[in-house]
């Protein structure tokens, strides 16, 4: 089993006092992007098998899956307009028929995603600071060079500025592109997701990263 140097990131405090159990978990990878080898496809094609549509329907009822669609309501978020990543994964199998693959990166977090029902996101390594965390987006503040935030929206940052929306988007100049030679993979731990859940879900994208080579 690969060994990943695990790091808790930093919560601001008004986002600790409300959520005391709010936390990101990160790892440093050394792995690029590219196409999945055969062995990452099949393994797409076995859990696809997993994943009837019983399951599907029935997932949301699951401890993980619950917490996450839990703590959407609290920040605000309908789970049943915008989907919990897990329920995402589930619900884009049965449409699609499958899990396909698309790529190294986002077959490796559909996978961490599927496995374990904790939502992992990938940025490059050399595009982001040594350490990030969770906050709140200032006024005017925007990610990236054009997207506007709203004010007070919880976001994925490092010591300078926003590198994710909470369960969206990445922000183009901190996610992964074909020119990147290392990468940093960040999961979401929220009231009712034990550690080992989260330390889960990274292994498996990481080692899904290295066996796609």
């Amino acid at each position: 089993m690969m060994e990943l140097d695990l790091r808790d990131g930093w919560v601001d405090p008004e986002l600790a006092g409300e959520f005391p159990e709010l936390g990101l978990c990160y790892t440093p990878v050394e792995a690029v992007p590219g196409k999945s080898s055969r062995q990452v496809k099949q393994r797409l094609r076995a859990l696809s098998d997993r994943y009837t549509g019983g399951k599907v329907i029935h997932m949301r009822q699951d401890p993980i899956p619950w917490a996450y669609r839990v703590f959407y309501r609290q920040v605000g978020i309908d789970p049943d307009r915008q989907r919990t990543p897990a329920e995402g994964v589930a619900l884009e199998r049965l449409r699609a028929g499958g899990f396909i693959s698309r790529n190294c990166v986002d077959d490796a977090l559909t996978i961490a995603i599927a496995e374990t029902g904790v939502p992992v996101i990938a940025l490059d390594r050399d595009k982001v600071g040594t350490a990030i965390g969770l906050r709140l987006a200032e006024p005017d503040e925007r990610l990236g060079p054009r997207r506007p935030l709203s004010a007070r929206q919880i976001v994925v940052a490092d010591e300078e500025r926003p590198l994710a929306v909470l369960f969206g988007e990445i922000a183009e100049d901190a996610g992964v592109t074909p020119a990147t030679r290392r990468m940093l993979l960040a999961a979401l731990r929220v009231k009712g997701v034990p550690p080992i859940s989260i330390e889960e879900a990274l292994w498996t994208a990481a080692e899904t990263l290295v066996e796609a080579r």
